[in-house]
C-alpha cells in the first residue's frame, strides 16, 4: 500500500504549465490535416472562433489574460455595477420568481389556469389584457380566488394599460388590500406599444398617463411598480442581443426623463421600472446579456444621479418566441429549459417559461404544467439558484459580458444621437437596423449554419400537427414579429397543401451508388435536406447503377432525383446514372457533394442540374425544387 505524504499529493507538480503558444502549435497540426496549412499561431486559434452577432466572436480558448480590465470589473453581488446581481443574496434565499403568462380571452378559463398555476409552483402572474388577451373588464373574474397580497400581478395591456391598471387598483381597493400589500407591475410601456403598433398619434399622452400611475405607486405602494421597459419587441423583430439592450436603455432613459419631470426623484423613478428581456437557447449569450444589462443600467442610473438603492435593475426574463418552432414543437421543451437555465444563472429576478405549444395557439394544461415545472426542476432538484452568480469568474462569460456591454452602449448612443427611442422608432432607424440584422441571420438559417432541430435538421414529415384554440391576435402595425422557422415553415406549408390535394407529398428519389459504406453519409444528408422542405425521400432500392436507375426512379413516384455516394464512385458511375435518370423523366437531377473543375462540368454535361452540399442555400434549393414540381 502506498502512503501519501502529509503535505498531500500534488498530482500536477511534475508537469510544466503549458503555454498558449504550445496549444496553438497543436491546433496548427490539426488544421494542416484539414487542409488549412496557412493558419499558424494566433491565426490558427482564430480559425476555431465562432462568429456571433454584433461583431462579436467566441474564441476556442480563454485564459486569465482574456478577462476584462478594471473598467469591466464585475464587482460584488448587490453592489455597483450590479453585474453579479441586483441583491447581495441573489436568488439563493427563495429562488427566482416563477412568472406564468396568461392571455385566454375567456376570464373564467383564464381563472382556472391561474389557480392551477398558483397551486403548483407559480409565484406571480403575467396577464395579457385588452384585445390581445383577457378583456379589461374581465381582470377581476380572472383573478377570482387569488390572494393578491401573496401573488404579484404583472399587467401587459399595450395601449390599454391605463384602464387595465385602474381596474387592478380598483380590485385591490374592493378586496380591502392595504396599499403597502399590493405587489406587481401595472405594465405601462408607451414606447413598447409604439414599437409594436407604429403608435398612431404617438406616445406623448400615454407617457403622461404612465407618469400619473408611477406617482400613484411611489406614494405608499412600495411593492407595486408602474412601468415596464419591454425589450421583447426588438428581439422579436430580429434584433441582436446588443440591439435589444441598447433599445431598452434608450427606453429606460426616456421614462426616467418623463417620471422625474412629473415630480418623482431619480431614485423613485428607477424603482418604478422593470426591464423585460428575451432568454434564448444560447445559454451563455443569455447569461452575458442579463449581466451586461445590469451593468449598463447602473451606469445610466449613476450619471442620472441615482443612489445604490435605485441603480439595481429589476429584470424579467422570458423565453424567446423567435426560437420556438411550429413543427416538432416538443423540441421547444428543450429550448425553453436551456433558456430558463441561462436566465436563472444570469440573475433574472423573474423568469417566464413559455409553453412549448405557444406557436400553435393558446396552451393547454399539459403545456402550462411543463412550463412551470421547468423552473421547479431547476430550482428544487438542480438547486440552480443556490449559488450566487454561478457564471461569475468564468473568463469567457466575463469577456462576453464586457464585449456585449460595449456593443450595446454604442447602439444606445446612436439612438440618443437620433433624438431618443421614440424619434428613432418614428424615423425608421430602429426598424432598418433590426431588419438588416435579421437579413444576415436569415442567411445563416437558410444555409443551415444556424440549424433548427426538427425543422431544418432532422425533420419528421410524419408528425401530426398540434391542434390548439387560436390565440387572440397580437397588435400589429409596428415592428414585425419573426421566427427562426419561418422560411422552412413556408416550404412545409406548400408540401402540406400538396398532400391535401394529391394524397401524397412531393418526392425525391435517392439514387445511392455502391455499398452502404460509400453512400450512407450523403444519402442521410440528402434525405435530411429534402425533408426540411416537406419533400419525401424514397430510398428503394438501397443501391442502383446505370442499368437499374431508370426503372427504380419510375417506380418511386418521384419527380426529381439525387445521386448519393462517395467521390470515387461518382467518378466511375455518376455520369451514366444521371443520364439514365434524365431519360426516365427526372425533371431535375441533383448530386450530393461539391465537385470542382472539370469533374463538375462533366457531371453537368451528363444531366446533373445542381449540387447540394453543407453550407449551400437550402431554402433556395428546396424552393426551386417545389417550383419545378408545380407545388404551389
Amino acid at each position: 500500500m502506498t502512503v501519501l505524504p502529509d503535505e498531500g499529493f500534488p498530482l500536477a507538480a511534475e508537469f510544466p504549465d503549458p503555454t498558449r503558444e504550445q496549444w496553438q502549435r497543436l491546433v496548427e497540426g490539426v488544421l494542416r490535416k484539414a487542409g488549412a496549412a496557412d493558419a499558424t499561431g494566433p491565426a490558427a486559434e482564430a480559425a476555431l472562433a465562432t462568429e456571433l452577432q454584433d461583431g462579436l466572436a467566441t474564441g476556442p480558448l480563454y485564459t486569465a489574460d482574456d478577462a476584462p480590465g478594471a473598467a469591466g470589473a464585475a464587482g460584488y453581488p448587490g453592489f455597483a455595477p450590479f453585474v453579479r446581481g441586483g441583491r447581495p443574496e441573489g436568488t439563493a434565499a427563495v429562488g427566482w420568481d416563477v412568472r406564468q403568462r396568461h392571455a385566454h380571452p375567456d376570464p373564467r378559463q383564464a381563472n382556472e389556469a391561474v389557480l392551477a398555476d398558483l397551486e403548483n409552483g407559480v409565484t406571480s402572474l403575467w396577464l395579457t389584457a385588452g384585445p390581445a388577451g383577457i378583456p379589461v373588464d374581465g381582470i377581476a373574474a380572472a383573478l377570482d380566488g387569488v390572494y393578491l397580497d401573496l401573488a404579484p400581478v404583472v399587467l401587459d395591456a399595450g395601449a390599454d394599460f391605463e384602464p387595465a391598471a385602474r381596474e387592478l387598483l380598483r380590485l385591490y381597493d374592493e378586496r380591502g388590500l392595504a396599499p403597502r400589500a399590493a405587489l406587481g407591475n401595472l405594465g405601462a410601456d408607451p414606447l413598447g406599444t409604439l414599437a409594436r403598433t407604429g403608435g398612431g398619434t404617438g406616445p406623448d399622452g400615454a407617457l403622461a398617463a404612465a407618469a400619473d400611475l408611477a406617482a400613484l405607486c411611489a406614494d405608499g405602494r412600495p411593492g407595486l411598480r408602474a412601468v415596464t421597459v419591454d425589450a421583447l419587441p426588438y428581439h422579436e423583430a430580429g434584433g441582436s442581443a446588443a440591439e435589444e439592450l441598447g433599445c431598452s436603455l434608450a427606453t429606460g432613459v426616456a421614462y426616467l426623463g418623463t417620471l422625474t419631470a412629473a415630480g418623482l426623484t431619480v431614485n423613485q423613478a428607477c424603482k418604478q421600472l422593470e426591464f423585460r428581456y428575451a432568454a434564448t437557447a444560447d445559454q451563455f449569450l443569455t447569461i452575458a446579456k442579463l449581466r451586461a444589462a445590469r451593468r449598463l443600467w447602473a451606469r445610466v442610473a449613476e450619471v442620472s444621479g441615482a443612489g445604490a438603492e435605485g441603480a439595481a435593475q429589476r429584470q424579467h426574463a422570458v423565453t424567446s418566441t423567435v426560437m420556438m418552432t411550429r413543427r416538432d414543437p416538443w423540441v421547444n421543451m428543450l429550448r425553453t429549459t436551456v433558456a430558463c437555465l441561462g436566465a436563472g444563472v444570469g440573475g433574472a429576478d423573474a423568469v417566464t417559461v413559455l409553453p412549448f405549444d405557444e406557436a400553435a395557439g393558446l396552451p393547454d394544461a399539459f403545456a402550462r404544467r411543463v412550463a412551470r415545472n421547468t423552473s421547479s426542476v431547476l430550482l428544487e432538484e438542480s438547486h440552480l439558484a443556490r449559488v450566487i452568480d454561478p457564471a461569475g469568474g468564468s473568463w469567457y462569460v466575463e469577456r462576453l459580458t464586457d464585449e456585449l456591454a460595449h456593443a450595446a452602449w454604442a447602439w444606445f448612443q446612436e439612438l440618443e444621437r437620433a433624438g431618443g427611442q421614440a424619434a428613432a422608432l418614428r424615423s425608421g432607424l430602429v426598424a432598418e437596423r433590426l431588419a438588416a440584422t435579421w437579413a444576415r441571420r436569415s442567411a445563416d438559417l437558410a444555409t443551415r449554419r444556424e440549424p433548427v432541430t426538427g425543422v431544418s435538421e432532422f425533420p419528421n414529415l410524419g408528425e401530426q400537427p398540434l391542434r390548439r384554440e387560436p390565440a387572440p391576435a397580437a397588435p400589429g402595425g409596428g415592428l414585425p414579429r419573426v421566427r427562426r422557422d419561418e422560411a422552412y415553415e413556408a416550404l412545409r406549408a406548400r408540401s402540406d397543401a400538396h398532400l391535401a390535394r394529391a394524397g401524397a407529398r412531393p418526392r425525391v428519389f435517392l439514387a445511392a451508388l455502391g455499398p452502404a459504406a460509400a453512400h450512407t453519409g450523403r444519402a442521410t444528408f440528402a434525405a435530411n435536406l429534402f425533408q426540411a422542405g416537406g419533400i419525401e425521400p424514397v430510398h428503394d432500392p438501397a443501391t442502383v447503377d446505370a442499368a437499374s436507375a431508370a426503372e427504380a426512379f419510375a417506380r418511386s413516384g418521384a419527380a426529381v432525383a439525387c445521386l448519393c455516394s462517395s467521390d470515387k464512385l461518382y467518378a466511375e458511375q455518376a455520369e451514366a446514372v444521371a443520364a439514365a435518370l434524365k431519360s426516365a423523366g427526372a425533371q431535375r437531377v441533383f448530386l450530393a457533394g461539391k465537385p470542382a473543375g472539370e469533374q463538375r462540368e462533366a457531371y453537368l454535361r451528363a444531366g446533373v442540374d445542381a449540387f447540394v452540399f453543407a453550407g449551400g442555400d437550402a431554402v433556395a434549393v428546396l424552393s426551386s425544387v417545389l417550383d419545378s414540381m408545380g407545388v404551389a
